[in-house]
């Protein structure tokens, strides 16, 4: 099943706003101050890898608005080029390190594991949609990465 490109803008306008949607989690320590009722786990860093951290997550952020932006424009070349890259597994040695695992909770770990996978599947799932202009399966696995971050960020604050 082709897509027009009609189709392709209202179903990544609508999968914004999806996402937009879901990213209105608990405010991160940072962002605001902490509440002694914020029942998510505290992760302790050094100053130094608490800002790589939080550099790495404001990079997310940016990497799924360009994805949006992508899909938006059909690119969908270039949606799974920044999945890949900023998100999938193939990010794994810009965002982490062996002295940030140290102090990351094991869970914490596996929860980032499972989003640079799910990104490393919606690159995939991309490159496809560009080829057969079937769009649903790519929509889909992005929501999965997007569910991902929620899902951590609802668990676990830095500060």
């Amino acid at each position: 099943m082709h897509a027009t490109p009609a189709i392709l803008t209202a179903a990544a306008l609508t999968l914004a706003a999806t996402v937009a949607a879901h990213e209105d989690h608990p405010p991160l320590a940072h962002d605001a101050p902490h509440s002694a009722g914020d029942p998510r786990t505290l992760v302790e860093l050094p100053a130094p890898l608490e800002a790589r951290l939080l550099a790495a997550m404001g990079d997310h952020r940016a990497a799924l608005q360009e994805i949006k932006e992508a899909l938006a424009a059909t690119d969908y070349g270039r949606a799974a080029d920044i999945a890949e890259e900023r998100l999938g597994l193939s990010s794994r040695e810009r965002h982490t390190s062996p002295a940030m695992a140290g102090h990351m909770p094991e869970e914490m770990q596996a929860r980032g594991t499972a989003m640079q996978r799910a990104a490393s599947a919606f690159a995939r799932a991309a490159r496809e949609a560009g080829a057969s202009g079937e769009t649903r399966p790519a929509l889909a696995a992005l929501a999965r990465v997007n569910a991902h971050c929620v899902a951590c960020h609802a668990a676990y604050r830095v500060r």
